[in-house]
């Protein structure tokens, strides 16, 4: 792998029928890649992996069409109302090819990881306009050193149906300082669009109500500056060479369209005399609201896939190299770093305010005799967890903030928090499910199921496991669970919906963690047992899709869902009761490929029983170890932790609406299940003179005695236990031409030799339990204008 690389990979289009891009989301930091280039075609050069498409191997065995491209840090780009790019089915097209361009590898010189990558958006919907790209580049354009101007000029004829240009894009290196294109007729120039290359290089609007027919001239015009230079600059695919490449999105009829077209012929010296004067370009665009003025029309309904009989979208994510989405996660070995005093860690969840949710078993361990062969809970007799088992912590520096859920538990399993901040909790032992306020603990707001009763009914739970809740409706599933393999859904009240089992390939065993996918309003299940992630429509239960890897090695103990790259799973596997085992890791899987795209483990020791898995909105991964009794953090290796913490005293950011219709706790309020103090460093005490202490000393003994003294007087009762407060922290792209006509443009491996260069790719990603828990001692330490396309103008037919 050296500077100039171009790493191409291929994904299938995920359906056979039509399919329409509507969006594309990219991925991608100017610092790293130099350029993206989406492209479609029928037969790719490869299908397994990725490979080096700047070589003779090019890009595609047939015609290749370029659909978008990327460079400088570009936002994404939409498409108008009503237009889409047309993929799958019969147009030609059953493969993306991605391409990435690494221009200089100096960033990866700190073992930096990529993960460059395009997100496209697509719909079943059938768009009443079909959109393609036109490319304008010149190929022989020679800058001479010194020449304060040189001009480029490229220029075709126009000889198909009518195009309706909506948006253009750029493309120089160093040396360009503006790109403009045109649409002649009749000897009238009117403007496409004109921008510098050296802004982000997004897709612009272009001139409104623009028509291209045949007969029409298209013209474009790079102009570059030699000055700095002391050789000839030519037009080459190296970081040190030259482009000029002049892109239009357009679209048309669909019964005419043609994805791809493009123009190479240099433009003459006489058509370009004519060419209007302009003033100098306008101010640059800043980046911030550039988006105001790129394409944002394309209403939809809403940014989910429905997977029964009414398909609105589904994402494609295309990646390339080392980590082809997702993150490259490394543990935080620092954290916590204060002493955490935890049981079996089963339970995990995070709150509104950003903060870790624990929910442990303190001296209470799930064991072999735990339970009888009915599902009874044994141990009874020695009562609930006196120790406080739900504890919200700082997740920068682990800090204890609150401390609930003493002497209400006998075995906790798992917990989730809805948008009011309750908690709703599962206890195997009880057999129960729990909605819990976050304020108010006293007494449960929703309590399902019947105590220490195990069932199969409506009303009743078999050791249920986890709960998933709806944001938007309040809704809750619940998987239950070790005993009836089923998973329940109820009103936010707690009222009976309806329940389902498993998809089309047998049953569960042991239904073990829940994620809830809200943009997409599907369910999934760790299907434990099985060794299997299977997913559902959240409404009605219909079966979706099964993730199952051999990595997992028969056993998924966990999961979490993140909506960033177009959706990834965070799972966790753990050892096979059948001794058949796989190292015991984490995994970041792609939701639409279901390919396994990173993993990770902790770095001085190792996951015994990984038991639940959380990933934050800056997707920091937190996994708890029923095993050991600790919790673990991983963040992304390009975005390091934070070391100050954003405690109530230096951060309050403003606190969720539902927050500021609830009571606050009334300070000095006692709470429940206060864990034990943890008791300052030693090293950081700091000397003071006699005389200072002595009086630091006396003041708080004297007002102590005062106020005893008066509570006594008053004979005021004192409450057992300890306060606390509230806190609220913020807590080469050019291919050799093979002679390709319209629509066939390969850009490939042109100059692939070129300077005697060779490339190297990445070395590939290397994607290296029973019923009843492990018995182990466990230890406590632990927009936007929107461009609608016009209509179609009527046939004469």
């Amino acid at each position: 792998f050296q500077s100039d690389s171009y790493l191409c990979m291929a994904v299938p289009v995920p359906t056979k029928r039509d399919v329409y891009i509507v969006d594309f989301v990219p991925h991608a930091r100017m610092d790293t890649a130099h350029h993206m280039l989406l492209y479609g075609c029928q037969t790719p050069v490869s299908t397994s992996g990725y490979w080096d498409c700047g070589s003779v191997k090019g890009i595609c065995e047939d015609e290749a069409s370029i659909m978008y491209a990327w460079a400088r840090n570009a936002p994404p780009t939409k498409l108008p109302k009503d237009v889409g790019f047309r993929v799958g089915g019969n147009s030609g097209i059953t493969h993306f090819v991605l391409q990435i361009h690494y221009g200089n590898i100096k960033a990866f010189e700190d073992n930096h990881k990529d993960c460059s990558g395009l997100t496209l958006q697509m719909t079943t919907k059938r768009q009443q306009f079909i959109a393609g790209i036109y490319l304008m580049m010149s190929m022989d354009t020679i800058i001479s050193p010194g020449n304060k101007v040189t001009n480029a000029d490229i220029a075709c004829t126009y000889d198909s149906y009518p195009i309706y240009p909506f948006a253009f894009r750029t493309h120089t290196h160093h040396l360009g300082e503006e790109v403009i294109g045109y649409r002649i007729r009749n000897g009238r120039w009117t403007l496409i669009g004109r921008q510098s290359p050296q802004l982000p290089q997004a897709f612009y609007p272009a001139s409104k109500d623009i028509e291209v027919k045949f007969g029409d001239t298209i013209a474009s015009r790079c102009v570059f500056t030699g000055e700095g230079r002391t050789s000839k600059t030519y037009i080459g695919g190296t970081a040190d060479d030259e482009m000029c490449n002049y892109y239009i999105m357009y679209y048309m009829e669909s019964r005419h369209a043609t994805p791809f077209m493009s123009c190479m012929e240099p433009g003459s010296a006489e058509l370009f005399r004519h060419m209007p004067v302009l003033p100098a370009l306008p101010v640059p665009v800043e980046s911030h609201d550039m988006m105001s003025r790129v394409m944002s029309g394309h209403k939809t309904e809403t940014n989910i896939v429905i997977f029964h009989k009414r398909v609105l979208f589904a994402w494609v994510a295309l990646t390339c190299t080392i980590c082809p989405a997702g993150y490259f996660l490394e543990e935080v070995t620092a954290w916590p770093e204060v002493k955490l005093q935890l049981g079996q860690v089963s339970g995990l969840a995070l709150d509104s305010y950003g903060n870790l949710v624990i929910f442990h078993r303190g001296d209470h361990h799930w064991g072999v005799n735990s339970f009888d062969n009915i599902a009874r809970y044994q141990h009874r007799s020695k009562g609930p967890i006196q120790q406080s088992t739900i504890l919200v912590v700082d997740q920068v520096k682990g800090e204890i903030l609150k401390a609930s859920g003493r002497n209400t538990f006998y075995l906790p399993h798992g917990i989730t928090t809805d948008k009011e901040n309750n908690y709703w909790v599962t206890d195997v032992a009880l057999h129960q499910v729990f909605k819990l306020s976050s304020q108010q603990r006293d007494v449960p707001l929703v309590e399902l199921g019947e105590a220490f009763t195990p069932g199969s009914d409506r009303r009743h739970f078999c050791q249920p496991t986890d709960v998933a809740v709806d944001p938007v409706t309040g809704n809750i599933y619940v998987s239950d669970g070790y005993c009836n393999s089923r998973i329940m859904k109820f009103s936010a009240e707690g009222q009976y919906l309806s329940e389902w089992g498993a998809g089309n390939r047998g049953p569960f065993r042991i239904p073990h963690s829940l994620a809830y996918l809200p943009d997409r309003q599907e369910l999934c299940v760790a299907d434990r047992e099985n060794g299997r992630i299977q997913c559902f429509v959240a409404d009605s239960g219909e079966f979706l899709k099964e993730i199952k890897k051999e990595e997992f090695g028969g056993e998924v103990y966990a999961i979490a869902y993140s909506p960033h790259s177009g959706g990834l799973i965070y799972a966790v596997n753990g050892e096979s009761a059948d001794g058949y085992s796989s190292p015991i890791r984490g995994f970041v899987i792609d939701y639409s490929s279901k390919d396994i795209v990173n993993v990770f483990r902790p770095v001085d020791q190792e996951f015994k029983m990984p038991h639940d898995i959380v990933v934050t909105p800056d997707d920091s991964v937190f996994v708890g170890d029923a095993a050991s009794g600790s919790v673990f953090k991983f963040t992304s290796g390009s975005k390091p932790a934070s070391h100050k913490a954003q405690t109530v005293s230096e951060i309050q950011p403003a606190p969720p609406p539902i927050y500021q219709r609830q009571q606050k706790q009334p300070p000095g309020e006692e709470e429940k299940g206060r864990p034990e103090k943890i008791k300052p460093d030693p090293s950081t005490r700091q000397g003071v003179s006699p005389a200072l202490m002595t009086t630091l000393l006396l003041v708080p003994l004297v007002l102590v005695v005062s106020i005893a003294v008066f509570i006594r007087w008053r004979k005021s009762r004192v409450y057992g236990g300890e306060i606390t407060h509230d806190v609220k922290p913020g807590g080469g792209i050019l291919g050799k031409l093979k002679g390709k006509a319209v629509g066939g443009l390969n850009l490939g491996n042109f100059l692939a030799t070129h300077k005697g260069y060779t490339r190297q790719g990445f070395d590939r990603l290397n994607t290296e339990g029973s019923d009843h828990e492990k018995e182990e001692d466990y230890t406590t330490d632990s927009e936007n204008e929107e461009y609608s396309a016009p209509p179609a103008p009527s046939s004469s037919s």
